[in-house]
């Protein structure tokens, strides 16, 4: 009798180290990319960071924009530049 063996985990799945500017954002690491990002919706949400008019793109507060290095970020690239932050 054979043992299965467990399926490696995901690299979405791996728990990162995260920035200082990014864990004033989502809270201290490691933790999986799957959990920045959800904690990174969440702050955006609750900070009223999603433009209203084209729900699109992020208009980043004092801490977020130190993560984005921009005034004004589409959805997909917000997770280009945020991968920087992440190791």
């Amino acid at each position: 009798m054979s043992k299965k063996q467990a399926a490696p985990q995901s690299k979405f799945m791996q728990p990162m180290q995260i920035s200082e500017d990014l864990a004033a954002v989502v809270g201290r690491g490691p933790m999986p990319r799957t959990e920045v990002t959800k904690k990174l919706w969440a702050y955006i949400k609750a900070n009223k960071c999603q433009d209203t008019k084209n729900k699109r793109f992020i208009n980043p507060d004092e801490k977020l924009a130190k993560v984005l290095g921009k005034k004004s970020v589409n959805m997909f690239e917000m997770t280009k530049l945020v991968s920087k932050h992440l190791s």
